[in-house]
């Protein structure tokens, strides 16, 4: 049987002049110059994809094969990323970024990115999600670089599992990544696990004990509407409900005392179920069923240089276009600031007629 190529879903971006009728009506916009939107919520957290492709093919990410990829002079090149999260920094008081992909370790330039990123006079908290194959190699240069931690996606320590929902058998090069960055100092480390029923969801428990015997944050996401072969279904989904439920068959769980501050992640203490032992925490991320929303503070650009406003969205505003045309920073942020204001109070997954966006996760960032 032949292979298909998947099309990356990319939709038709709006046109970058602040004033073109494609833009949200920022007429009644107040005078700020924070990334705000029409429901007060103020973007701090920059996520910026540095590539669509990845050496892995997670079946609720990717397809198994024929996927078409974005041509490298497509990619934003490293001084227009600097410039952008500059620009962000310095106008809109961005604190955090976070790099992810695709595989944001499958570019050869990602330590002269992150020292880019590092070096800027407002410097925020920067952060990688990797799949960390290859980390072993590169994590004290990262860390050289700037790199303050990383998030790592693995669903499963158990290799066949790992194999079947990655379609590669490279769970030993993930966890040597790991234990790089761990000698490299880079921390937390957290863990992005989805859940998918039948193939992991039986071995939560389990992953959960070996991520707190090495002091590694656990963060168990819903299976989202994202995955490139459109299958999703809300109906057999892992709920972060289910997840608490399955955990609470060996761990006692209670709501951690910390402010969630808009982070994705709600937090619990975990404590053993027989001794009542304190053994360090884990987190639930319910987009789906339990969406945060309301407390958004996340900004997206996909890796061609286009703002996105939600996961979800289906319009996107093309900001490179802009950088390559010779823009200033005060154009290049009041588009961005435009895009932002036409933000959605939320994704809308609970309503009738909500639709799947075009762009499978790899080709969004996480």
């Amino acid at each position: 049987m032949g292979s298909r190529t998947v099309s990356l879903g990319i939709p038709v971006p709006r046109r970058t002049d602040p004033a073109a009728p494609s833009l949200p009506d920022t007429s009644d916009r107040p005078a700020s110059r924070a990334l705000i939107d029409p429901f007060g919520r103020a973007a701090t957290d920059l996520r910026v994809s540095l590539t669509d492709f990845c050496n892995l093919r997670c079946t609720y990410c990717m397809p198994e094969s024929g996927m078409a990829f974005l041509k490298k002079d497509q990619l934003l090149g490293v001084d227009e990323i600097v410039r952008l999260v500059r620009i962000a920094t310095e106008q809109f008081g961005v604190d955090q970024v976070r790099f992810t992909g695709g595989e944001p370790l499958t570019r050869a330039d990602l330590p002269e990115i992150v020292a880019g990123v590092a070096a800027l006079e407002r410097r925020p908290e920067i952060s990688l999600t990797t799949n960390a194959i290859g980390l072993e190699v590169r994590a004290a240069g990262l860390r050289a670089a700037g790199l303050d931690r990383i998030n790592v996606s693995l669903d499963s320590v158990v290799s066949e599992t790992f194999e079947r929902l990655t379609r590669r058998p490279l769970l030993h090069r993930v966890l040597e990544g790991i234990e790089g960055a761990r000698a490299a100092g880079l921390a937390p480390i957290k863990i992005n696990a989805v859940l998918l029923p039948g193939i992991n969801d039986h071995e939560l428990p389990d992953l959960l004990a070996w991520c707190l015997e090495r002091d590694l944050q656990l963060r168990v996401i819903e299976q989202m509407p994202l995955d490139a072969d459109g299958i999703w279904e809300r109906s057999s989904m892992i709920t972060a409900a289910r997840m608490r439920e399955i955990l609470a068959e060996r761990y006692v769980l209670s709501p951690a005392p910390v402010e969630r501050a808009g982070a994705p992640a709600e937090l619990f203490d975990v404590a053993d179920r027989a001794s009542n032992e304190h053994l360090g925490r884990v987190g639930t991320i319910a987009s789906v069923t339990e969406p945060f929303c309301g407390d958004c503070r996340r900004t997206r650009l996909t890796a061609e240089g286009r703002v996105r406003t939600c996961l979800f969205s289906h319009e996107e505003t093309d900001l490179r276009g802009a950088l390559r045309g010779g823009a200033s920073d005060d154009e290049i942020a009041d588009i961005w600031r435009a895009a932002h204001w036409g933000k959605a109070a939320g994704h809308g997954m609970g309503a009738a007629g909500f639709s799947r966006p075009e762009r499978p996760m790899s080709a969004i960032g996480g």
